[in-house]
């Protein structure tokens, strides 16, 4: 199975939205989504539902769930073997599509200046 490179987003040096979404969380939810991670970094785009879904214009979601609580990772493709993680979220019935729309931009703009937007520290 394609194993895939694992980029997390950053808008600036000190502003990282997953990294900020995933320290609000509790430990066991930290642990679930970043299990998560590295499931879809293990696996790449052979990653498939319950796990993932495409939501639209080429934004995913990554799924975790922990009793009632949905939590969300958005990520895209960047190429066959690069993922980009945008942020995370928490949902009800369906993503926010505000959220869907941060995660665009976020593309864009890491399309635009890679370097500038890639947060270089581990999970």
């Amino acid at each position: 199975m394609p194993k895939a490179s694992i980029v997390i987003y950053q808008e600036t040096v000190s502003e990282i939205p997953l990294i900020e979404w995933l320290g609000s969380l509790s430990k066991k939810a930290q642990d679930k989504c970043i299990a998560k991670i590295e499931l879809l970094a293990e696996q790449g785009n052979c990653l498939r539902r319950p796990h993932c879904d495409l939501l639209e214009n080429g934004i995913y979601e990554l799924r975790a769930r922990m009793g009632h609580v949905q939590y969300r990772i958005l990520y895209a493709y960047v190429g066959k073997q690069i993922v980009l993680l945008s942020h995370g979220c928490q949902k009800e019935r369906i993503v926010p599509p505000g959220e869907i729309e941060r995660a665009i931009d976020h593309l864009e703009k890491y399309k635009a200046h890679p370097k500038a937007h890639t947060y270089s520290e581990e999970l």
